[in-house]
Protein backbone atom coordinates (compact mmCIF):
# COMPACT_ATOMS: atom_id res chain seq x y z
CA UNK A 1 0.00 0.00 0.00
CA UNK A 2 1.49 3.59 -0.67
CA UNK A 3 1.66 6.10 1.88
CA UNK A 4 0.80 9.43 1.62
CA UNK A 5 2.97 12.13 0.85
CA UNK A 6 3.81 14.57 3.85
CA UNK A 7 4.49 18.09 2.98
CA UNK A 8 8.59 18.82 3.95
CA UNK A 9 8.35 22.22 5.89
CA UNK A 10 11.53 24.40 5.13
CA UNK A 11 12.76 27.62 6.77
CA UNK A 12 14.14 29.87 3.81
CA UNK A 13 15.65 32.99 3.44
CA UNK A 14 14.79 35.70 0.23
CA UNK A 15 17.62 38.92 0.06
CA UNK A 16 15.63 42.47 0.19
CA UNK A 17 16.65 45.59 -1.56
CA UNK A 18 17.57 46.97 1.54
CA UNK A 19 19.95 44.16 2.08
CA UNK A 20 17.93 42.28 4.86
CA UNK A 21 16.66 38.89 4.59
CA UNK A 22 13.28 38.07 4.58
CA UNK A 23 12.32 34.46 6.66
CA UNK A 24 9.52 32.54 5.06
CA UNK A 25 8.51 28.90 4.79
CA UNK A 26 8.62 26.88 1.83
CA UNK A 27 5.99 24.06 1.76
CA UNK A 28 6.34 20.94 -0.53
CA UNK A 29 4.42 19.33 -1.64
CA UNK A 30 2.06 22.84 -1.96
CA UNK A 31 -0.45 22.54 0.74
CA UNK A 32 -4.41 23.76 0.32
CA UNK A 33 -4.83 27.32 1.68
CA UNK A 34 -8.35 27.86 2.10
CA UNK A 35 -8.04 31.66 2.92
CA UNK A 36 -6.76 32.43 -0.75
CA UNK A 37 -8.70 29.43 -1.87
CA UNK A 38 -5.53 28.21 -4.17
CA UNK A 39 -2.35 25.71 -3.30
CA UNK A 40 0.63 27.51 -1.85
CA UNK A 41 3.79 27.17 -1.33
CA UNK A 42 5.25 29.91 0.77
CA UNK A 43 4.33 32.07 3.80
CA UNK A 44 6.16 34.64 4.65
CA UNK A 45 6.47 35.17 8.18
CA UNK A 46 7.50 38.30 9.01
CA UNK A 47 10.65 38.23 10.42
CA UNK A 48 13.97 39.84 9.05
CA UNK A 49 17.46 39.30 9.56
CA UNK A 50 20.41 41.54 9.24
CA UNK A 51 22.05 40.29 5.62
CA UNK A 52 25.44 41.43 6.79
CA UNK A 53 25.39 41.96 10.38
CA UNK A 54 28.28 44.50 11.66
CA UNK A 55 28.45 43.99 15.29
CA UNK A 56 27.73 41.87 18.47
CA UNK A 57 23.81 43.05 18.68
CA UNK A 58 22.89 41.86 15.08
CA UNK A 59 24.85 38.73 15.38
CA UNK A 60 22.61 38.10 18.78
CA UNK A 61 19.43 39.61 16.98
CA UNK A 62 19.59 37.66 13.96
CA UNK A 63 20.45 34.50 16.25
CA UNK A 64 17.42 35.15 18.47
CA UNK A 65 15.20 35.60 15.36
CA UNK A 66 16.12 32.54 13.80
CA UNK A 67 15.45 30.30 16.86
CA UNK A 68 11.62 31.95 16.44
CA UNK A 69 11.86 30.97 12.93
CA UNK A 70 13.01 27.39 13.34
CA UNK A 71 10.32 27.40 16.37
CA UNK A 72 7.37 28.66 14.20
CA UNK A 73 9.12 25.87 11.40
CA UNK A 74 8.38 22.98 13.69
CA UNK A 75 5.02 24.23 14.75
CA UNK A 76 3.86 24.16 11.58
CA UNK A 77 5.08 20.65 10.33
CA UNK A 78 3.07 19.21 13.20
CA UNK A 79 0.35 21.01 12.34
CA UNK A 80 0.45 19.74 8.82
CA UNK A 81 0.95 16.22 9.87
CA UNK A 82 -2.22 16.51 12.38
CA UNK A 83 -4.00 18.02 9.93
CA UNK A 84 -5.02 21.57 11.61
CA UNK A 85 -4.58 24.77 8.80
CA UNK A 86 -6.14 27.41 10.91
CA UNK A 87 -2.61 28.67 10.81
CA UNK A 88 -2.64 29.77 6.98
CA UNK A 89 -5.10 32.33 8.22
CA UNK A 90 -3.50 34.57 10.81
CA UNK A 91 -6.07 37.75 9.95
CA UNK A 92 -9.18 35.49 11.72
CA UNK A 93 -7.69 36.35 15.41
CA UNK A 94 -7.36 39.76 14.98
CA UNK A 95 -10.86 40.30 12.87
CA UNK A 96 -13.34 42.62 15.28
CA UNK A 97 -15.37 40.34 17.46
CA UNK A 98 -17.71 43.30 18.08
CA UNK A 99 -18.45 43.87 14.07
CA UNK A 100 -18.54 40.07 13.71
CA UNK A 101 -21.07 40.48 16.46
CA UNK A 102 -23.62 43.36 14.95
CA UNK A 103 -23.59 41.69 11.47
CA UNK A 104 -25.14 38.74 12.59
CA UNK A 105 -28.19 40.89 14.87
CA UNK A 106 -29.09 41.98 11.41
CA UNK A 107 -29.78 37.93 10.24
CA UNK A 108 -31.42 37.36 13.71
CA UNK A 109 -34.14 39.12 16.01
CA UNK A 110 -34.15 42.18 18.04
CA UNK A 111 -32.74 39.96 21.13
CA UNK A 112 -29.36 39.35 19.53
CA UNK A 113 -29.73 42.97 18.81
CA UNK A 114 -30.10 43.85 22.98
CA UNK A 115 -27.51 41.32 23.93
CA UNK A 116 -25.13 43.05 21.37
CA UNK A 117 -25.50 46.25 22.52
CA UNK A 118 -24.96 45.09 26.46
CA UNK A 119 -21.95 43.72 25.10
CA UNK A 120 -20.55 46.45 23.19
CA UNK A 121 -21.55 48.50 26.72
CA UNK A 122 -19.39 45.76 28.25
CA UNK A 123 -16.17 45.62 26.70
CA UNK A 124 -16.00 49.46 26.28
CA UNK A 125 -16.71 49.24 22.43
CA UNK A 126 -13.49 47.38 21.36
CA UNK A 127 -13.44 43.66 21.21
CA UNK A 128 -10.97 41.13 19.08
CA UNK A 129 -11.74 37.54 18.10
CA UNK A 130 -8.15 36.61 20.11
CA UNK A 131 -9.99 38.77 23.15
CA UNK A 132 -12.64 36.06 23.61
CA UNK A 133 -11.54 33.65 25.97
CA UNK A 134 -13.34 31.71 28.86
CA UNK A 135 -12.35 34.16 31.38
CA UNK A 136 -14.09 37.06 29.13
CA UNK A 137 -17.11 34.94 28.73
CA UNK A 138 -17.43 34.21 32.33
CA UNK A 139 -16.90 38.22 32.89
CA UNK A 140 -20.00 38.69 30.53
CA UNK A 141 -22.01 36.05 32.37
CA UNK A 142 -21.84 37.51 35.09
CA UNK A 143 -22.61 40.94 33.77
CA UNK A 144 -25.82 39.90 32.30
CA UNK A 145 -27.21 38.64 35.76
CA UNK A 146 -26.62 42.48 37.17
CA UNK A 147 -27.96 44.72 34.19
CA UNK A 148 -30.98 46.99 35.71
CA UNK A 149 -34.18 48.08 33.62
CA UNK A 150 -33.57 51.19 32.59
CA UNK A 151 -37.43 52.27 33.61
CA UNK A 152 -37.54 51.00 37.02
CA UNK A 153 -33.63 50.26 38.04
CA UNK A 154 -34.67 47.24 38.94
CA UNK A 155 -32.24 44.32 38.23
CA UNK A 156 -33.58 42.15 35.16
CA UNK A 157 -35.31 38.80 35.85
CA UNK A 158 -33.62 35.64 35.86
CA UNK A 159 -35.09 34.38 32.68
CA UNK A 160 -34.43 37.36 30.94
CA UNK A 161 -30.80 37.11 32.02
CA UNK A 162 -31.12 33.51 30.46
CA UNK A 163 -32.09 34.51 27.62
CA UNK A 164 -29.57 36.89 26.78
CA UNK A 165 -26.95 34.57 27.99
CA UNK A 166 -28.47 31.87 25.45
CA UNK A 167 -28.26 33.96 22.45
CA UNK A 168 -24.65 34.85 22.96
CA UNK A 169 -23.78 31.44 23.68
CA UNK A 170 -25.71 30.62 20.46
CA UNK A 171 -23.01 33.56 18.63
CA UNK A 172 -20.09 32.04 19.84
CA UNK A 173 -21.56 28.38 18.67
CA UNK A 174 -21.54 29.87 15.19
CA UNK A 175 -18.58 32.03 15.07
CA UNK A 176 -16.89 28.42 15.74
CA UNK A 177 -18.13 26.86 13.49
CA UNK A 178 -17.53 29.44 10.66
CA UNK A 179 -14.02 29.24 11.98
CA UNK A 180 -13.97 32.55 13.52
CA UNK A 181 -12.68 31.02 17.04
CA UNK A 182 -9.96 28.13 17.06
CA UNK A 183 -12.04 26.67 20.74
CA UNK A 184 -15.50 25.81 21.04
CA UNK A 185 -15.55 28.31 23.99
CA UNK A 186 -18.81 27.01 24.87
CA UNK A 187 -17.89 23.51 26.23
CA UNK A 188 -16.61 25.47 29.27
CA UNK A 189 -19.24 27.92 30.26
CA UNK A 190 -21.92 27.35 32.28
CA UNK A 191 -25.58 27.78 31.41
CA UNK A 192 -27.86 30.68 33.69
CA UNK A 193 -30.51 28.01 35.00
CA UNK A 194 -34.27 29.40 33.81
CA UNK A 195 -37.09 29.47 36.09
CA UNK A 196 -40.66 28.72 36.08
CA UNK A 197 -42.22 31.86 34.70
CA UNK A 198 -45.09 33.56 36.02
CA UNK A 199 -47.59 34.13 33.95
CA UNK A 200 -49.84 37.48 34.68
CA UNK A 201 -52.78 37.47 32.57
CA UNK A 202 -56.24 38.88 32.81
CA UNK A 203 -59.44 37.02 33.39
CA UNK A 204 -62.68 37.02 30.63
CA UNK A 205 -64.30 39.68 33.04
CA UNK A 206 -61.31 41.63 34.02
CA UNK A 207 -60.89 42.40 30.26
CA UNK A 208 -65.00 42.87 30.01
CA UNK A 209 -64.59 45.32 33.30
CA UNK A 210 -61.96 47.26 31.79
CA UNK A 211 -63.60 47.91 28.44
CA UNK A 212 -66.14 49.26 30.13
CA UNK A 213 -63.86 51.60 31.75
CA UNK A 214 -63.21 55.21 30.36
CA UNK A 215 -59.59 55.63 29.58
CA UNK A 216 -57.69 59.61 29.27
CA UNK A 217 -55.71 58.20 26.43
CA UNK A 218 -58.41 56.68 23.94
CA UNK A 219 -55.52 55.26 21.65
CA UNK A 220 -53.97 53.18 24.38
CA UNK A 221 -57.74 51.59 25.51
CA UNK A 222 -58.20 50.69 21.72
CA UNK A 223 -54.82 49.09 21.57
CA UNK A 224 -54.74 47.26 24.86
CA UNK A 225 -58.39 45.55 23.52
CA UNK A 226 -56.76 44.87 20.38
CA UNK A 227 -53.67 43.31 21.63
CA UNK A 228 -56.41 41.03 24.28
CA UNK A 229 -58.11 40.19 20.93
CA UNK A 230 -55.21 39.43 18.74
CA UNK A 231 -52.13 38.66 21.30
CA UNK A 232 -49.83 40.76 19.31
CA UNK A 233 -46.61 42.41 21.24
CA UNK A 234 -46.34 45.76 21.65
CA UNK A 235 -43.54 46.14 19.35
CA UNK A 236 -45.98 45.23 16.54
CA UNK A 237 -48.47 46.53 17.40
CA UNK A 238 -46.86 49.98 16.87
CA UNK A 239 -45.96 48.79 13.77
CA UNK A 240 -48.93 47.84 12.56
CA UNK A 241 -49.88 49.82 9.23
CA UNK A 242 -53.68 49.70 7.14
CA UNK A 243 -51.45 48.29 4.49
CA UNK A 244 -50.66 44.89 6.79
CA UNK A 245 -54.87 44.51 6.97
CA UNK A 246 -56.30 43.05 3.58
CA UNK A 247 -59.83 40.79 3.10
CA UNK A 248 -58.95 37.57 2.95
CA UNK A 249 -60.78 34.49 0.63
CA UNK A 250 -63.06 33.78 3.47
CA UNK A 251 -64.58 37.07 3.19
CA UNK A 252 -62.90 38.22 6.73
CA UNK A 253 -60.02 40.09 7.64
CA UNK A 254 -56.43 39.45 8.62
CA UNK A 255 -53.18 40.85 9.06
CA UNK A 256 -49.89 40.08 6.95
CA UNK A 257 -47.16 41.45 9.71
CA UNK A 258 -43.50 40.30 9.91
CA UNK A 259 -43.08 39.91 14.10
CA UNK A 260 -40.44 42.75 15.39
CA UNK A 261 -38.95 40.18 18.21
CA UNK A 262 -38.44 36.84 15.91
CA UNK A 263 -38.55 38.41 12.13
CA UNK A 264 -41.52 35.55 11.42
CA UNK A 265 -43.83 36.15 8.09
CA UNK A 266 -47.47 35.71 9.39
CA UNK A 267 -50.85 35.89 8.34
CA UNK A 268 -53.28 36.01 11.16
CA UNK A 269 -56.98 36.29 10.80
CA UNK A 270 -59.11 38.97 12.43
CA UNK A 271 -62.20 39.50 13.88
CA UNK A 272 -64.68 41.93 13.30
CA UNK A 273 -64.70 43.05 17.24
CA UNK A 274 -60.75 42.83 17.15
CA UNK A 275 -61.18 45.48 13.82
CA UNK A 276 -63.69 47.93 15.19
CA UNK A 277 -60.75 48.78 18.08
CA UNK A 278 -58.34 49.82 14.88
CA UNK A 279 -60.56 53.00 14.14
CA UNK A 280 -61.27 54.64 10.48
CA UNK A 281 -59.50 52.87 7.81
CA UNK A 282 -57.02 55.35 6.43
CA UNK A 283 -53.52 55.19 5.71
CA UNK A 284 -50.01 54.71 7.45
CA UNK A 285 -50.03 53.58 10.89
CA UNK A 286 -52.99 52.05 12.23
CA UNK A 287 -52.59 53.11 16.41
CA UNK A 288 -51.32 56.74 15.61
CA UNK A 289 -49.70 58.50 18.54
CA UNK A 290 -49.35 55.32 20.31
CA UNK A 291 -45.98 55.13 22.56
CA UNK A 292 -44.29 52.54 24.85
CA UNK A 293 -44.46 55.47 27.01
CA UNK A 294 -48.21 55.19 27.21
CA UNK A 295 -47.99 51.18 28.20
CA UNK A 296 -46.61 52.37 31.33
CA UNK A 297 -47.91 54.71 34.18
CA UNK A 298 -50.84 55.75 31.89
CA UNK A 299 -51.95 51.93 31.62
CA UNK A 300 -51.47 51.37 35.50
CA UNK A 301 -53.87 54.04 35.98
CA UNK A 302 -56.52 52.92 33.53
CA UNK A 303 -56.03 49.60 35.14
CA UNK A 304 -56.24 50.72 38.45
CA UNK A 305 -59.33 52.58 37.46
CA UNK A 306 -60.85 49.45 36.53
CA UNK A 307 -60.82 48.22 39.73
CA UNK A 308 -58.24 45.51 38.75
CA UNK A 309 -54.87 45.30 40.94
CA UNK A 310 -53.49 42.24 39.71
CA UNK A 311 -49.78 43.41 39.09
CA UNK A 312 -49.75 43.02 35.52
CA UNK A 313 -48.23 44.79 31.77
CA UNK A 314 -48.94 45.80 28.11
CA UNK A 315 -47.59 42.44 27.54
CA UNK A 316 -49.57 40.49 30.07
CA UNK A 317 -52.61 41.27 27.23
CA UNK A 318 -50.89 38.60 24.92
CA UNK A 319 -50.70 36.64 28.19
CA UNK A 320 -54.55 36.98 27.64
CA UNK A 321 -55.45 36.28 24.51
CA UNK A 322 -53.48 33.00 25.10
CA UNK A 323 -54.96 31.91 28.15
CA UNK A 324 -58.59 32.94 26.83
CA UNK A 325 -57.63 30.73 23.84
CA UNK A 326 -56.98 27.79 25.75
CA UNK A 327 -59.92 28.04 28.16
CA UNK A 328 -62.17 27.99 25.65
CA UNK A 329 -61.01 24.68 23.72
CA UNK A 330 -58.25 26.24 21.14
CA UNK A 331 -55.99 23.01 19.96
CA UNK A 332 -52.30 24.36 21.45
CA UNK A 333 -50.66 23.90 18.14
CA UNK A 334 -53.47 26.58 16.09
CA UNK A 335 -52.94 28.90 19.95
CA UNK A 336 -48.80 28.42 18.76
CA UNK A 337 -49.26 29.22 14.85
CA UNK A 338 -51.57 32.24 16.24
CA UNK A 339 -48.84 33.75 18.94
CA UNK A 340 -46.17 33.73 15.76
CA UNK A 341 -44.30 30.84 17.89
CA UNK A 342 -41.38 29.16 16.64
CA UNK A 343 -41.88 26.04 18.97
CA UNK A 344 -44.82 24.54 20.58
CA UNK A 345 -42.88 24.10 23.83
CA UNK A 346 -42.87 27.76 24.12
CA UNK A 347 -46.82 27.54 24.55
CA UNK A 348 -47.24 24.59 26.43
CA UNK A 349 -46.82 26.90 29.44
CA UNK A 350 -50.15 28.60 28.61
CA UNK A 351 -51.51 25.33 29.00
CA UNK A 352 -49.99 24.22 32.10
CA UNK A 353 -51.88 27.21 33.33
CA UNK A 354 -55.27 26.79 32.09
CA UNK A 355 -54.97 22.71 33.89
CA UNK A 356 -54.06 24.35 37.00
CA UNK A 357 -57.14 27.15 36.90
CA UNK A 358 -59.01 23.47 36.19
CA UNK A 359 -57.11 21.60 39.31
CA UNK A 360 -58.41 24.57 41.66
CA UNK A 361 -61.55 24.67 40.17
CA UNK A 362 -62.08 20.76 40.98
CA UNK A 363 -60.81 21.06 44.20
CA UNK A 364 -62.73 24.50 45.09
CA UNK A 365 -65.63 21.72 45.80
CA UNK A 366 -65.44 20.26 48.92
CA UNK A 367 -68.39 18.55 50.88
CA UNK A 368 -66.58 18.77 54.30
Amino acid sequence: MESATITKVTLRQEKLRSGKLSLYLDYYPPIWNPHIKKMSRREFLGLYLFGNPKNKFELDYNEEIMLKARGIRATRELAIINEEFGFLDRTKKHADFLAYFEAKTKEKYQKWEIVYKHFKDFCNGRCLMKDVTIGLCNDFRSYILKIRVKQSGNIISRNSAAGYWSTFRALLKIAYKEGWLKENVNDYLDSIEWEDPKINYLEIEEVKRLAATPCKVDVLKRASLFACMTGLRISDILQLRWENIELSPDGGYCMRIRTQKTKTQATLPLSDEALSYCGEPGRGMVFKGLSRAHTREPFKKWLKDAGIKKKITFHGLRHTYATLLITNGTDIYTVSKMLTHKNVATTQIYADVVNQKKRDAANSISLK
